[in-house]
């Protein structure tokens, strides 16, 4: 996906949220905190249903990601969305290991007050589904 060519609004005046969306994951490839950030509200909530935790704020939502010991990479597979609710779908790769991921972000105006991201590793297929399935795409 060419995250490069992105606008501020839409033709109707409203927040290009896709754009602040598609920004969001390239300045996490970058290792920008700063931007990566940007799109989050003062008082906006992060939650990681899987391991329990919510994080509060801004601050603590780039804090806890800025620690993150791991060289990790990006890659967007889609983003869908309308309205106030948009979702992405990416490989996040921690130290050459790669992790499913999908986040589910809610706007108001052109900032994210609540996010919610689930993480699954990969798994191999069911030998008894391989005349079914076909492989997806790295």
């Amino acid at each position: 996906m060419d995250l490069d060519d992105v606008g501020g609004t839409d033709l109707h005046g409203a927040p290009d949220r896709r754009a602040i969306v598609e920004e969001h994951w390239r300045a996490s490839e970058r290792g920008d905190v700063t931007a990566e950030h940007a799109m989050y509200a003062d008082d906006a909530v992060l939650d990681y249903p899987q391991s329990g935790e919510r994080f509060r704020g801004r601050e603590r939502i780039a804090a806890q990601r800025g620690g993150h010991p791991a060289e990790r990479h990006f890659a967007v597979r889609r983003i869908v969305g309308s309205g106030p609710l948009w979702v992405s779908e990416c490989v996040i790769t921690y130290d050459g290991v790669p992790t499913r991921t999908v986040s589910i972000m809610e706007f108001v105006g052109d900032l994210v007050v609540h996010e919610t991201q689930y993480f699954a590793d990969p798994f191999p297929a069911a030998p008894e589904r391989a005349g079914l399935a076909e492989r997806l795409p790295d």
